[in-house]
């Protein structure tokens, strides 16, 4: 994420204008590394931030989870034999450093904003209290979701999946590095194309690492659309908001849906 990214400016969008009146973003926390190895870009959160005023300033009612894997991986730190509960939580930790940190830019950019943990913290955030937290979102407040689930061996897909569910978000959107799902990692395989729609079951029975397998078959049981697409691109939060066809759309009725 580069300086000129961070700074550059968006469409203004006439209020009213959006497709849906609630929405769960999933941020990773690698999505906050920037150009950095480690921690957290303040640019990038800039960034974020300025596209969620916008997308508030629409009247959409806006929830963030955001992941820690910039900070700490708890899968990776047990796979190094580390005990998978302690990995977790020191997992779940990390996100709620990176929720601070967002909220810190939304702050300055006059965007009023909540941290909620699944962890109690009461210093730095509120509990996660899911009528408390569907006030704060009625009276226009960004409300972030800190600490995961609050239980060990969930991930934070699953974590925004679940959030979304109970708070009655409308979408689940799904910020990346890359502009949607592939039939293979583009990265790797230049013939590679990207799919416009699937279906619940296509991820699953591909096993497409978009999301975890709980996180996708918690949306398809509560028929929750997902929109995979790329943060990296001004204003596709904003378009990603707004309904527009950007990344990948996952949902339960057939491929050609939009």
């Amino acid at each position: 994420m580069t300086e000129a990214l961070a700074a550059a400016t968006v469409e203004e969008a006439s209020p009213g204008s959006a497709r849906y009146g609630r929405i769960l973003l999933k941020i990773s926390g690698e999505a906050l590394l920037g150009t950095r190895s480690y921690g957290v870009d303040p640019d990038v959160c800039v960034f974020i931030a300025r596209q969620l005023g916008q997308v508030r300033s629409m009247g959409v009612e806006v929830a963030v989870v955001v992941g820690g894997g910039n900070i700490f991986r708890g899968l990776a730190a047990s796979a190094k034999g580390m005990e998978r509960a302690t990995a977790d939580f020191m997992g779940m930790l990390a996100t709620v450093m990176n929720a601070l940190a967002l909220q810190d830019a939304l702050e300055k950019a006059d965007v009023p904003t909540r941290v909620m943990s699944a962890i109690a913290m009461n210093e730095v955030a509120e509990p996660y209290i899911r009528r408390r937290a569907m006030r704060h979102l009625e009276k226009g407040r960004v409300v972030i979701l800190a600490a995961g689930t609050g239980n060990p061996y969930f991930t934070t897909d699953t974590a925004a999946a679940l959030r979304a569910v109970e708070v009655g978000a409308e979408v689940l959107l799904k910020a990346t590095k890359v502009d949607g799902v592939y039939t293979a990692d583009p990265a790797l395989d230049p013939d590679a194309t990207r799919h416009e729609h699937l279906t619940y079951g296509q991820v699953l029975a591909d096993r497409l690492a978009v999301l975890d397998s709980t996180a996708v078959s918690l949306c398809m049981d509560n028929d929750l659309p997902i929109v995979v697409f790329d943060m990296n691109r001004p204003d596709n939060i904003r378009r990603a908001a707004l309904g527009e066809p950007i990344g990948t759309l996952i949902h339960g009725g057939t491929t050609d849906e939009r």
